[in-house]
């Protein structure tokens, strides 16, 4: 997602009552992701001092952060700025890791996990339909939007849709039912209301919408975002806010650990965990959901690794992880 369009005015940062526990949280989580993050900073990781103050103000959220929303089509169809790396197509593996349960063990039987790639590979061809604005809660937004891309132009709908791939095929081999939003078998969407309904319906154990971000070159890193505590209309997350908090901290935490990637060094106060109160797909969800933006397509460095088939295995073995961990307590 990047950070300019119709529904995106992102906020003045404002520090968020979670921001400390969810550190210490993080920190607990990854006891060896200082060193892991130090080995990232020493081969060329992002500057944790970097920030963009220079945002509009106007959505409650912990930080400055993407939304639901993609940039303006004007920003995402922009002419290359230089190139970026031809996205490698690696297979997804259900391989795991030494600290994820062994594959198809089903640790996870009778656990469901609803995965949201975000956008639509043919959402620009439906201007209308994703225009067309829905209630979710704090205040009316479009149905969906185009999503961001690579300088080189590799958009983020087809990314969203891999790593979905590569997470569902991790999560069902420790034995979870796992639902997707969409699989690229649709026109366009699904609007973010009908999103946050497919893991309502499907009374999910836990969700996560997946995205990369569209911010400025240089800046850099992932971020995890929280629902905050919304009553208002079709939405009320008072019930998900404290479960959501500790799978987007452990989701965080096995993201940093296998991909080695930094968390955001521009938003979230590097924490990599961001709280909002303005994206449709978590207001109106009622189970444990979170977002995760991956990284910035924007920036050369990033889209490096985001167009990396090997890397995005990664990020998708980072997010099981997490997954895993929430879901076994």
């Amino acid at each position: 997602m990047s950070y300019t369009g119709p529904d995106f005015d992102p906020p003045h940062p404002r520090r968020s009552p979670l921001r400390r526990p969810l550190t210490v949280a993080v920190a607990a989580l990854v006891p060896g992701a200082l060193l892991g993050w130090g080995v990232y900073a020493a081969v060329g990781g992002p500057d944790d001092g970097g920030g963009d103050s220079g945002r509009a103000a106007g959505v409650r959220t912990s930080a400055a952060a993407s939304s639901d929303a993609p940039g303006s089509p004007g920003r995402d169809a922009r002419k290359p700025a230089g190139p970026s790396p031809a996205p490698t197509s690696e297979k997804p593996s259900a391989s795991a890791s030494k600290s994820a349960p062994a594959a198809g063990s089903g640790t996870l039987k009778g656990k469901v996990v609803v995965i949201d790639p975000g956008h639509n590979p043919a959402n620009f061809r439906h201007a209308s339909e994703i225009n067309r604005k829905v209630n979710v809660g704090t205040h009316w937004k479009e149905c969906d939007t185009t999503g961001t891309a690579t300088d080189a132009g590799w958009p983020e709908a087809k990314f969203t849709l891999d790593v979905a791939h590569r997470l569902r095929t991790l999560l069902e081999a420790q034995g979870a039912t796992v639902k997707l939003t969409q699989d690229g078998n649709r026109p366009y969407g699904p609007c973010v209301d009908e999103r946050a309904r497919i893991g309502n319906e499907a009374k999910a154990d836990a969700a996560i919408s997946i995205h990369a971000d569209g911010s400025g070159a240089g800046n850099r890193g992932f971020h995890v975002i929280l629902p905050g505590q919304v009553h208002d209309g079709p939405a009320d997350t008072r019930a998900i806010v404290a479960p959501s908090a500790e799978l987007g901290e452990r989701v965080a935490g096995g993201f940093v650990r296998v991909t080695g990637t930094a968390p955001a060094n521009y938003l979230g106060d590097g924490t990599g965990l961001v709280t909002r109160t303005d994206l449709g797909g978590l207001n109106l969800s009622t189970v444990p959901k979170v977002f995760i933006e991956c990284g910035n397509m924007r920036d050369g460095k990033d889209a490096a690794l985001l167009t990396s088939g090997s890397w995005r295995q990664k990020a998708a073995q980072g997010m099981s992880e997490g997954i895993v961990s929430f879901l076994r307590g």
